[in-house]
């Protein structure tokens, strides 16, 4: 009688660990998705980061009154009809890898600032150059991909899935 407690115990907790695993993995919050990407969304989105040009940085800002790197990623996409996250983290989370001989107007390039890997982001506006709001006391600006500070410190570029 013991040796049947016992096995119907063991089953009994096997199957409510199991059914909480379900559960748990089936509660999840859903992984916040990107729809409606065209290289034309992209290429308004370049558009309007270039013609943001001069307006001053801000930690965290994403409107004209000042924007921190990915914050003006965001504004872009927003204006070109995409809503995108804020934080670079997040926005490597929605897109995808392309190769740097594969650049569309509005790519992602991810950068390595200061020892940290993904920490900076630009919008890619074609001929080799980008709009970033690159850190406290700057403007927003263009660089160029083949100047060596940036070449040196470019991870790789992305787009929206």
């Amino acid at each position: 009688m013991k040796e049947y407690m016992k096995k119907n115990a063991l089953s009994g907790m096997m199957f409510l660990i199991v059914s909480s695993l379900i559960a748990g993995c089936s509660s999840s919050p859903p992984v916040k998705s990107v729809k409606g990407y065209t290289s034309a969304v992209g290429e308004k989105a370049a558009e309007t980061a270039a013609s943001m040009l001069g307006k001053p940085y801000k930690y965290r800002g994403e409107s004209p009154s000042g924007f921190d790197c990915s914050g003006l990623v965001r504004y872009s996409y927003l204006v070109a009809g995409l809503d995108v996250p804020h934080g670079t983290k997040a926005l490597r989370q929605v897109t995808r890898y392309v190769s740097s001989r594969s650049l569309l107007k509005g790519d992602l390039l991810f950068f390595l600032q200061e020892g940290k890997r993904y920490s900076h982001v630009g919008l890619y506006i074609g001929s080799d150059r980008f709009v970033h709001a690159p850190s406290s006391w700057k403007a927003v600006r263009t660089d160029s991909l083949t100047d060596p500070y940036w070449k040196k410190h470019l991870l790789e570029a992305r787009r929206f899935i």
